[in-house]
């Protein structure tokens, strides 16, 4: 799945490196010297407000990085952040990210919804925001720039201007981490550059839509061309760097399992408007041979894990190659013997797109899947989506969830994703889906 929304998607990563280790020393020493952060207020909040992640790593970063000054810093999402909260700082860092065209992600929907939305007196407090973005998006660091507005209109002060972020920009992330080592008063800043990558081999491609009305999508199977196979976790991101454009990597939703002995994706193959294919999706679909390697890294995508979810009943939604994500998080269920799944899948024609149908209705039969809901779209004369079959469905959602389910979500954000919300708030109630997201149990991975 190719995602265009989150930037550091582009280039974050785990600190597999050095320089992480460097921050964890840091850690320690300051960690020494303070209270516990989470018994006792920090002197420094660093806020994240992330989709995928990203933002977050990047404030566990930033607190790192004055902690190596001795200053207290602790990182916290947005939505612990309440009034009194706000009242209570003096110093806090955003990082936050922008989902779909300029909206807040939806660990700050609430923030962005409540507080936000009503005036305030921040004038004791000092700050700065790292606005994360995509240059190609009409509203371009749309929540960044919200954010910082808002503080502004609040009376607050900013310790020095906001810094935009073009889908991981090097030089702006370089600049950010320099006004933070001013403010820590320390010159030895961890590295903070994602790992290298390593070369993969494409060991096995298949078309799995012949026929289709919609673009091809094919079922990709990747093995290192030295070593082991690396670890990862359900939800977890590859990125690629695709020869024709090395410079900004793709990433998609991983559909396998390191027990599975490879690492599968499901990539749609994209075709412009002037005919030429996707740089990405196009080496990957029909230039790469066998004999290539694949320039490929892993991210961790911390907000679709399973993290605490891995037991709960869970409700999984999507369409196209969303189905990828969706696919790791239910072979891991499975390895774990968690059989409360129920799957809700959306793509044109039966005949050309029940993707992975063996696998799919293999697990429904033997009660892996405890219920398999299905929406061709194309084969009635009124369209059938996924959302319209969640809407038929409301009072069993209600009941999944009263039973303390989870809803993830995987697939496009125009059309899917919107409409999923929607029915999800009529099924549930807007206060219900809010709080159900500031407990991870609604999380979405959408482009």
């Amino acid at each position: 799945m190719l995602m265009t929304i989150d930037p550091l998607r582009w280039g974050g990563a785990l600190l597999l490196s050095t320089g992480y280790l460097a921050m964890c020393a840091a850690w320690l020493r300051a960690a020494r010297a303070r209270s516990n952060a989470t018994a006792a207020p920090a002197d420094w909040l660093v806020v994240h407000a992330s989709q995928t992640g990203s933002a977050e790593t990047l404030a566990r970063r930033s607190a790192l990085l004055l902690a190596t000054g001795g200053l207290s810093a602790r990182a916290a999402c947005i939505s612990s952040l309440d009034e009194a909260s706000l009242r209570g700082a003096t110093r806090i860092l955003f990082i936050a990210s922008t989902y779909g065209e300029g909206d807040a992600p939806d660990t700050a929907a609430r923030f962005a919804g409540r507080l936000m939305a009503e005036g305030a007196d921040l004038a004791h407090l000092h700050y700065a925001v790292l606005a994360l973005g995509d240059r190609s998006y009409a509203n371009y660091c749309g929540f960044g720039r919200a954010l910082d507005t808002w503080l502004r209109q609040a009376g607050a002060t900013p310790l020095f201007e906001r810094i935009d972020v073009d889908r991981g920009d090097a030089k702006a992330l370089e600049e950010w981490q320099h006004h933070l080592a001013r403010l820590a008063g320390t010159d030895d800043a961890p590295d903070w550059e994602a790992p290298a990558y390593a070369e993969w081999r494409i060991a096995e491609r298949e078309l799995l839509n012949p026929g289709s009305l919609g673009a091809p999508l094919y079922r990709l199977a990747l093995a290192p061309c030295d070593g082991p196979l690396p670890a990862w976790e359900a939800g977890d991101l590859a990125q690629v760097s695709p020869p024709a454009d090395p410079a900004h990597p793709r990433e998609y939703s991983i559909a396998s399992m390191p027990s599975d002995g490879r690492l599968e994706l499901l990539v749609r193959l994209q075709k412009h408007e002037d005919g030429s294919l996707g740089a990405a999706s196009g080496w990957l679909c029909e230039g790469a041979s066998s004999g290539d390697a694949v320039r490929l890294r892993l991210r961790e995508h911390g907000r679709f894990r399973l993290g605490e979810n891995a037991r709960r009943p869970m409700i999984l939604i999507g369409n196209g190659s969303g189905l990828a994500g969706l696919r790791g998080l239910l072979r891991a269920r499975i390895a774990g013997g968690v059989r409360e799944n129920w799957l809700l899948f959306g793509e044109r024609n039966a005949a050309h797109d029940f993707l992975l149908r063996g696998e799919l209705e293999g697990w429904r039969e033997s009660g892996w899947l405890e219920k398999l809901d299905l929406a061709f779209s194309r084969d009635q004369e009124q369209r059938l989506y996924v959302q319209d079959v969640l809407r038929a469905q409301a009072l069993l959602v209600r009941q999944w969830i009263e039973h303390d389910a989870a809803i993830y979500v995987c697939g496009s954000l125009q059309g899917m994703a919107g409409g999923v919300h929607e029915a999800l708030t009529e099924i549930l109630g807007a206060e219900a889906l809010e709080r159900l997201g500031a407990e991870g149990r609604y999380r979405r991975d959408v482009y």
